[in-house]
């Protein structure tokens, strides 16, 4: 019961999270819901007990999303 529970939050937060990458016109809010989606599909590793895949999950593609918000901010103009 509880693990029901627990995968349809994850679903409803990757779902929601996905729908935001592509319709964010802000590159850094889009970032953020792809670092959100991405750490929704690592729990859903953990519940399908694959650990490993869950940590390399958050490390190699969280980390490439800590660049893509980088690259964003260098590329953006603050005109004021």
């Amino acid at each position: 019961m509880l693990e029901n529970l627990v995968f349809l939050v994850l679903a409803l937060i990757l779902i929601i999270s996905s729908v935001m990458v592509v319709k964010c016109k802000e590159a850094m809010h889009s970032a953020l819901s792809l670092a959100a989606m991405l750490i929704g599909v690592a729990g859903v590793y953990v519940m399908l007990r694959a650990e490993f895949l869950a940590a390399v999950q958050v490390l190699v593609y969280a980390g490439g999303v800590v660049i893509l918000i980088v690259f964003a901010i260098f590329m953006m103009r603050w005109e004021k």
